[in-house]
């Protein structure tokens, strides 16, 4: 039986397609090769776990590279791999609840076997990246007790945000959600400067999917920037690493998916307009909606941000300080970084709907920073 299977899993080093066939066929024609298949499924998972993977990480992958038959594959490997652990690292047990359950349609022996080895072939082929958490197994930290209370107060808030049929009070709620993100730094720094904790900065990987996602790039940037943290953007495996202290970092996470979901209703409303107006709706105008709305919506955060920081200016030296130690956490992270410059069609009613959805000041483009 390990035999058979070894000869198979050759083919997930070939480069050709036909070696994947013959090696399905094999497969497919060993009924008891099934349970030694999730078996070394199970393997790969684990090392990619070891290399710096997450279980959002290859659900992106799988989605990016494959089908919807090689994501549910996956997850039932990921929940399988997962179950021993009597605890997982923080932030993952959401990953898990977010995986899909749902049940494919039936398939022969040949093309399940066809869709696991195109799924292990891509699995084996996934580079190492940078660590920015423990590995499950691995000794972890005592478990929070619950959702800090100002975590829950701010996903409130922006849920309305989100839910609201009035710009104004969207606006508002969300211009309440930075303020008290930016309190809570505060407060973080506040305690940091009363007895200097061991704490360093940590990091977790948002994704940034298509479509326009250079500007969805630059508004996770503006938001981790606006809240003390930096993003950095890995564009061929579709997410940013957003590196801070630990207080910051769920925060800006919550921060810029409620932004994602605001922007693309007042895109949504903005098209209608044009589309009542006798124009049609373009990628261009897209493009331009969403890179003006990450831009202004920057200097707002920034401008919030900078007022609350100014009601406090004893902290503003052990602000400071946290920043650096910020910046030399991505500085060692990522210590290659390079800027890239935005790639998109010009469209002025684009941009001027998305500078009106952000309601802000102008601000300079941002560029992403790239690995």
């Amino acid at each position: 039986m390990s035999t058979t299977i070894d000869k198979a899993f050759e083919a997930l080093y070939a480069s050709d397609d036909g070696s994947l066939d013959t090696a399905a066929s094999l497969l497919a024609a060993t009924p008891g090769a099934d349970a030694e298949l999730s078996r070394r499924g199970e393997e790969f998972v684990r090392t990619l776990w070891v290399r710096g993977w997450q279980p959002a990480d290859l659900v992106r992958m799988a989605r990016r590279e494959l089908s919807d038959e090689h994501v549910r594959l996956l997850a039932g490997l990921i929940r399988s791999e997962t179950a021993g652990y009597e605890r997982l690292p923080h932030r993952w047990q959401a990953q898990l609840d977010a995986l899909d359950a749902g049940e494919g349609r039936p398939t022969d022996r040949f093309s399940r076997a066809t869709a696991v080895l195109e799924l292990y072939r891509l699995l084996v082929r996934l580079p190492r990246l940078d660590a920015v958490g423990p590995v499950p197994g691995e000794a972890l930290p005592p478990a929070a007790a619950g959702e800090p209370r100002m975590l829950t107060r701010i996903r409130a808030l922006l849920a309305k945000a989100e839910a609201t049929g009035y710009p104004e009070e969207a606006e508002a709620l969300t211009a309440k959600a930075q303020e008290l993100m930016a309190r809570h730094s505060l407060d973080e720094a506040t305690l940091a400067a009363g007895a200097p904790s061991p704490e360093t900065p940590g990091a977790i990987r948002i994704g940034v999917e298509p479509p326009y996602e250079q500007a969805k790039a630059i508004l996770l940037d503006a938001v981790a920037t606006a809240n003390h943290c930096r993003a950095v953007w890995n564009e061929t495996y579709g997410f940013s690493t957003v590196v801070g202290f630990e207080a910051d970092l769920d925060p800006v996470e919550l921060l810029h998916t409620s932004l994602l979901v605001q922007g693309t209703a007042a895109m949504t409303r903005a098209e209608a307009e044009q589309r009542a107006g006798g124009r049609k709706r373009t990628k261009s105008f897209r493009q331009s909606f969403f890179l003006a709305y990450a831009n202004r919506l920057g200097a707002r955060l920034s401008a919030t941000s900078r007022r609350v920081a100014a009601e406090a200016p004893t902290l503003l030296p052990a602000l400071a300080s946290r920043e650096v130690a910020v910046t030399a956490r991505t500085d060692e992270l990522f210590p290659e970084t390079r800027t890239t410059r935005v790639r998109a069609a010009w469209d002025e009613a684009g941009w001027a709907h998305g500078a009106t959805a952000a309601d802000a000041a102008g601000l300079h483009p941002d560029r992403p920073r790239l690995p």
